[in-house]
């Protein structure tokens, strides 16, 4: 059983109550303990992933989290910048999956934070779930 830290960006909270519950149920289900940490938003994520990390309390961690197009430029640095950061904790060897949605509007958040719809929660979860067993096996 291994400990995993969900980072929500708790800007929206129904979409990410969504989240939380597919990514919760797919780690839950597989055996595992969770935890969740609540941070501003999405830039804010892979540093508290990095810092949770530090700790040695958990071996996988879930990115959270929905950023939804505006009208300037914020859309572009949020969303890039979010995924860059987890991106490279993912290289440094932690096993994160990225369910930080981007998307157009809320109707398209909803398709894909919805548990019986796409269930990217669940998604996310099982890509961390995924890199943890590659880490182990190559440990």
């Amino acid at each position: 059983m291994a400990r995993f830290l969900i980072v929500e960006a708790r800007f929206y909270e129904h979409l990410n109550d969504m989240l939380i519950a597919g990514a919760r149920e797919a780690l839950e289900n597989a055996g595992h303990q969770v935890e969740i940490l609540t941070v501003p938003g999405a830039l804010e994520v892979p540093g508290a992933i990095a810092s949770a990390a530090e700790s040695g309390r958990y071996e996988g961690f879930v990115a959270l989290g929905v950023v939804i197009r505006g009208e300037t430029f914020h859309f572009e640095i949020v969303a890039g910048e979010s995924a860059r950061g987890i991106m490279a904790l993912t290289m440094d060897g932690l096993a994160v999956g990225n369910g930080i949605l981007t998307v157009e509007n809320e109707a398209q958040a909803i398709v894909r934070a919805d548990p019986a719809q796409l269930n990217k929660g669940a998604g996310a979860a099982e890509a961390a779930l995924a890199l943890l067993a590659i880490r182990e096996k190559f440990a």
